[in-house]
């Protein structure tokens, strides 16, 4: 989150898939792909003689002409639409209903890399199971708590005037002020003791927030320990595609801060919202246990490309298997609307989320401070938006974070991060001894049961040496 820019851009592939569209290019066909008709999988369960209805996070199998993998299949409703990859399986050509689908009747539409598009075929989503706890009031750190906006640069927003931040701070409701303290290892002196003195004499709290990039583990937990001995009340780290990859470092760098500031200091992490569209950023070390202890995901709707609704639901289906109370940012640049800034206010209440902030400060419009001044909408019983559906041939940090759990029943299962037949078995046995159903993939129940298991540590540093 170095700029609103950055942001913006970083998650405009995610936009595309959001949307179901797909990145302009010569599909070398010479027609549309043409959809003739939608099949459960498998085709004889019997909730399905009439027609497909589909459990989220299920299969359904796609009938029809011009079909190649890699198409971008979309389901959408009145609200949203998300969107997926098709691909080859032993049952023909099938996708998944994504996580954080409405369910009721979705369209399902297929569209080539060329932007050609079959017609709509209409298809029955059924709700997971209700088995969600909360989002996470209960156990989020103060700091985290009520409503906070985010400041990048601080002679930019309200013309760096203290004073003038606290009056328009509290007059929107705003309890917290998230300030950049610095950028790697380089400090920003905006972030000062002055700073944090004037806010904390208007009633608001100064929390700290240094973007990272792994270069230098131990530099930069240094930077994060300075801005706590600054007075910070809390520290957010903002680590994004910078970060892809870097377990070992990011181990270095929480071992490092922690020692500095200590085990109980409020500590969050702020980052992409969509885990699995970022499979290689080490959610799993940020989130462990003695790491942060809240997650802000960067939930901004309109430079992905989606609804309110829908981006909510799939950013909270994938970071809930992690446990740490979610706090999300929500985003007031790119002039959202009235009505998309208070759905958000009211979709978040509504999945138990104890907080919430906004990105930025110096982009947010007047008419966005005005809404967020008027009192937040009630919260509403909302649809389950599923958990990560992973099987074989899955990739990424949420395959670490299942491999983790299960090896505290299969101790010779490596974490590797690729869902191969080691893991199938050893999910599969364990389902099996949970009375579940052993079907190596993963579903609302059985990651219910994995996440009561222990979590044994990595040692991601050991391995990179």
């Amino acid at each position: 989150m170095r700029s609103h820019r950055r942001a913006a851009l970083t998650i405009t592939c995610a936009g595309l898939l959001a949307a179901g569209l797909a990145p302009p290019g010569a599909e070398g066909r010479t027609r549309a792909p043409v959809l003739t008709g939608l099949r459960c999988v498998p085709a004889t369960r019997a909730a399905c003689k009439a027609s497909p209805q589909v459990q989220i996070g299920k299969q359904v199998q796609l009938r029809g002409r011009g079909l190649a993998a890699g198409m971008r299949v979309s389901f959408r409703w009145s609200r949203g639409a998300l969107a997926t990859k098709l691909r080859r399986a032993r049952a023909g050509w099938v996708v998944r209903v994504p996580i954080g689908t409405k369910p009721g009747t979705v369209s399902v539409r297929v569209t080539d890399r060329a932007g050609r598009s079959s017609r709509v075929i209409r298809l029955v989503v059924l709700p997971v199971p209700i088995v969600r706890p909360p989002a996470g009031s209960g156990n989020l750190p103060a700091a985290f708590r009520g409503d906070g906006m985010w400041i990048w640069q601080v002679p930019k927003s309200s013309g760096g005037d203290p004073i003038a931040i606290g009056l328009k701070a509290r007059a929107a409701g705003i309890e917290t002020v998230f300030v950049k303290s610095s950028d790697g290892v380089t400090p920003w002196p905006q972030f000062s003791p002055a700073l944090v003195a004037a806010l904390h004499a208007q009633g608001l709290r100064a929390c700290a927030w240094q973007f990272v990039y792994g270069i230098d583990p131990a530099g930069e937990a240094a930077q994060g320990a300075r801005a706590v001995a600054t007075g910070a009340d809390c520290l957010v780290i903002d680590a994004e595609s910078a970060y892809q990859g870097r377990y070992a470092q990011a181990q270095q760098y929480i071992g490092a801060l922690r020692a500095a500031i200590g085990s109980a200091y409020p500590l969050g992490l702020t980052s992409f919202p969509y885990v699995d569209f970022h499979p290689r950023l080490p959610y799993s070390v940020f989130l462990a246990p003695g790491a942060a202890q809240a997650n802000l995901p960067q939930v901004y709707w309109k430079a992905i490309g989606g609804s309110v609704d829908a981006v909510s639901a799939k950013t909270w289906a994938h970071n809930r298997v992690y446990g740490a109370p979610i706090a999300p940012l929500g985003q007031t640049y790119q002039s959202p609307t009235a009505d998309e800034l208070q759905r958000f206010r009211q979709v978040w209440a509504s999945y138990g989320a104890g907080g919430l902030s906004w990105w930025s400060w110096q982009a947010s419009p007047e008419s966005a401070w005005a809404t967020l001044a008027a009192p937040p909408p009630v919260p509403v019983a909302l649809a389950d938006p599923g958990w990560p559906a992973l099987a074989v041939k899955s990739k990424g940090d949420e395959v670490i974070w299942l491999q983790q759990h299960l090896v505290a029943v299969s101790p010779t299962l490596p974490v590797t991060g690729t869902f191969g037949p080691q893991t199938a078995q050893a999910l599969a046995a364990f389902q099996a001894s949970r009375g579940l159903p052993a079907t190596a993939e993963t579903d609302p129940a059985t990651w219910q049961a994995v996440l009561t298991l222990p979590l044994p540590p990595v040692d991601w540093v050991a391995r990179r040496g």
